[in-house]
């Protein structure tokens, strides 16, 4: 599942211009580079976080096994609950893992997308409405746990090294939170970063727009509990009976 290497690929982009900020562009408390540092701060110490990623690039909107959207409550542990639908009809997939274990609950057209053949249909009426649950040990599950590590999306954060300047915009409001845009240009792609204008000041939009690229993250409840209902066994089938399903297919 490319969901981890997605997002993961997406911070980085968005987020590479906060290592230099113009160090002259002063505003009425801190500067551009003093804002960027402290937003990439919290986002790197942050326990847990809320992150919706959108995608509507060229090569996304064209491909089933694309992640176009995710809605994922995550934390340090791994634990996480949320949503991603794929591009180009690729369907969707609900996704719930506490610990080792693992629910995920594909629509039809999600088994359809990944299923060749006449099986995807058959497989999508099987599991109709029903979450496969496994361990991250299970590997048919497995890429689909490791969308949920924060600490890996933090190391891909803090390992960029890449540099470029940034200038401060006007405030503006981001779903009702004052903010103040910070631009810059990373090849050749507009990035733009909306950073919280009152202390703590944090991360709470990305953007990343052109040659065909689409990008946007947003960040919110910072270091609120992921949630930790878990499907019930009447709710669930094990991964082993999918695996059997798909064996003899």
């Amino acid at each position: 599942m490319a969901g981890k290497a997605l997002i993961c690929a997406a911070a980085v982009l968005l987020l590479s211009p906060v290592l230099i900020a113009a160090d002259g562009d002063d505003g009425d408390d801190l500067t551009a580079r003093q804002l960027a540092d402290q937003a990439k701060d919290h986002l790197l110490d942050t326990k847990s976080v809320h992150l919706k990623l959108t995608d509507r690039s060229t090569d996304t909107r064209a491909s089933t096994t694309r992640p176009a959207s995710m809605d994922l409550a995550l934390d340090q542990h791994g634990n996480c609950v949320g949503s991603m639908t794929m591009g180009s009809h690729g369907g969707s997939v609900e996704i719930v893992k506490q610990g080792a274990e693992v629910w995920m609950k594909p629509d039809a057209d999600f088994w359809k997308a990944q299923v060749p053949g006449g099986e995807g249909d058959a497989v999508a009426e099987l599991f109709k409405n029903r979450y496969i649950h496994g361990s991250t040990k299970d590997a048919m599950l497995k890429g689909m746990a490791d969308t949920c590590d924060l600490t890996s999306f933090q190391k891909e954060v803090a390992g960029d090294d890449k540099a470029s300047t940034l200038k401060k915009g006007t405030e503006t409001t981001v779903d009702g939170t004052k903010v103040i845009p910070l631009k810059g240009v990373e090849d050749g792609k507009q990035a733009v970063l909306y950073v919280t204008s009152d202390a703590p000041h944090r991360l709470v939009k990305a953007t990343q727009r052109g040659g065909g690229t689409d990008l946007t993250l947003t960040f919110t409840d910072y270091d609120k509990p992921v949630p930790t209902a878990t499907p019930s066994a009447d709710e669930s089938v094990d991964v082993g009976k999918l695996q059997q399903e798909l064996e003899n297919a």
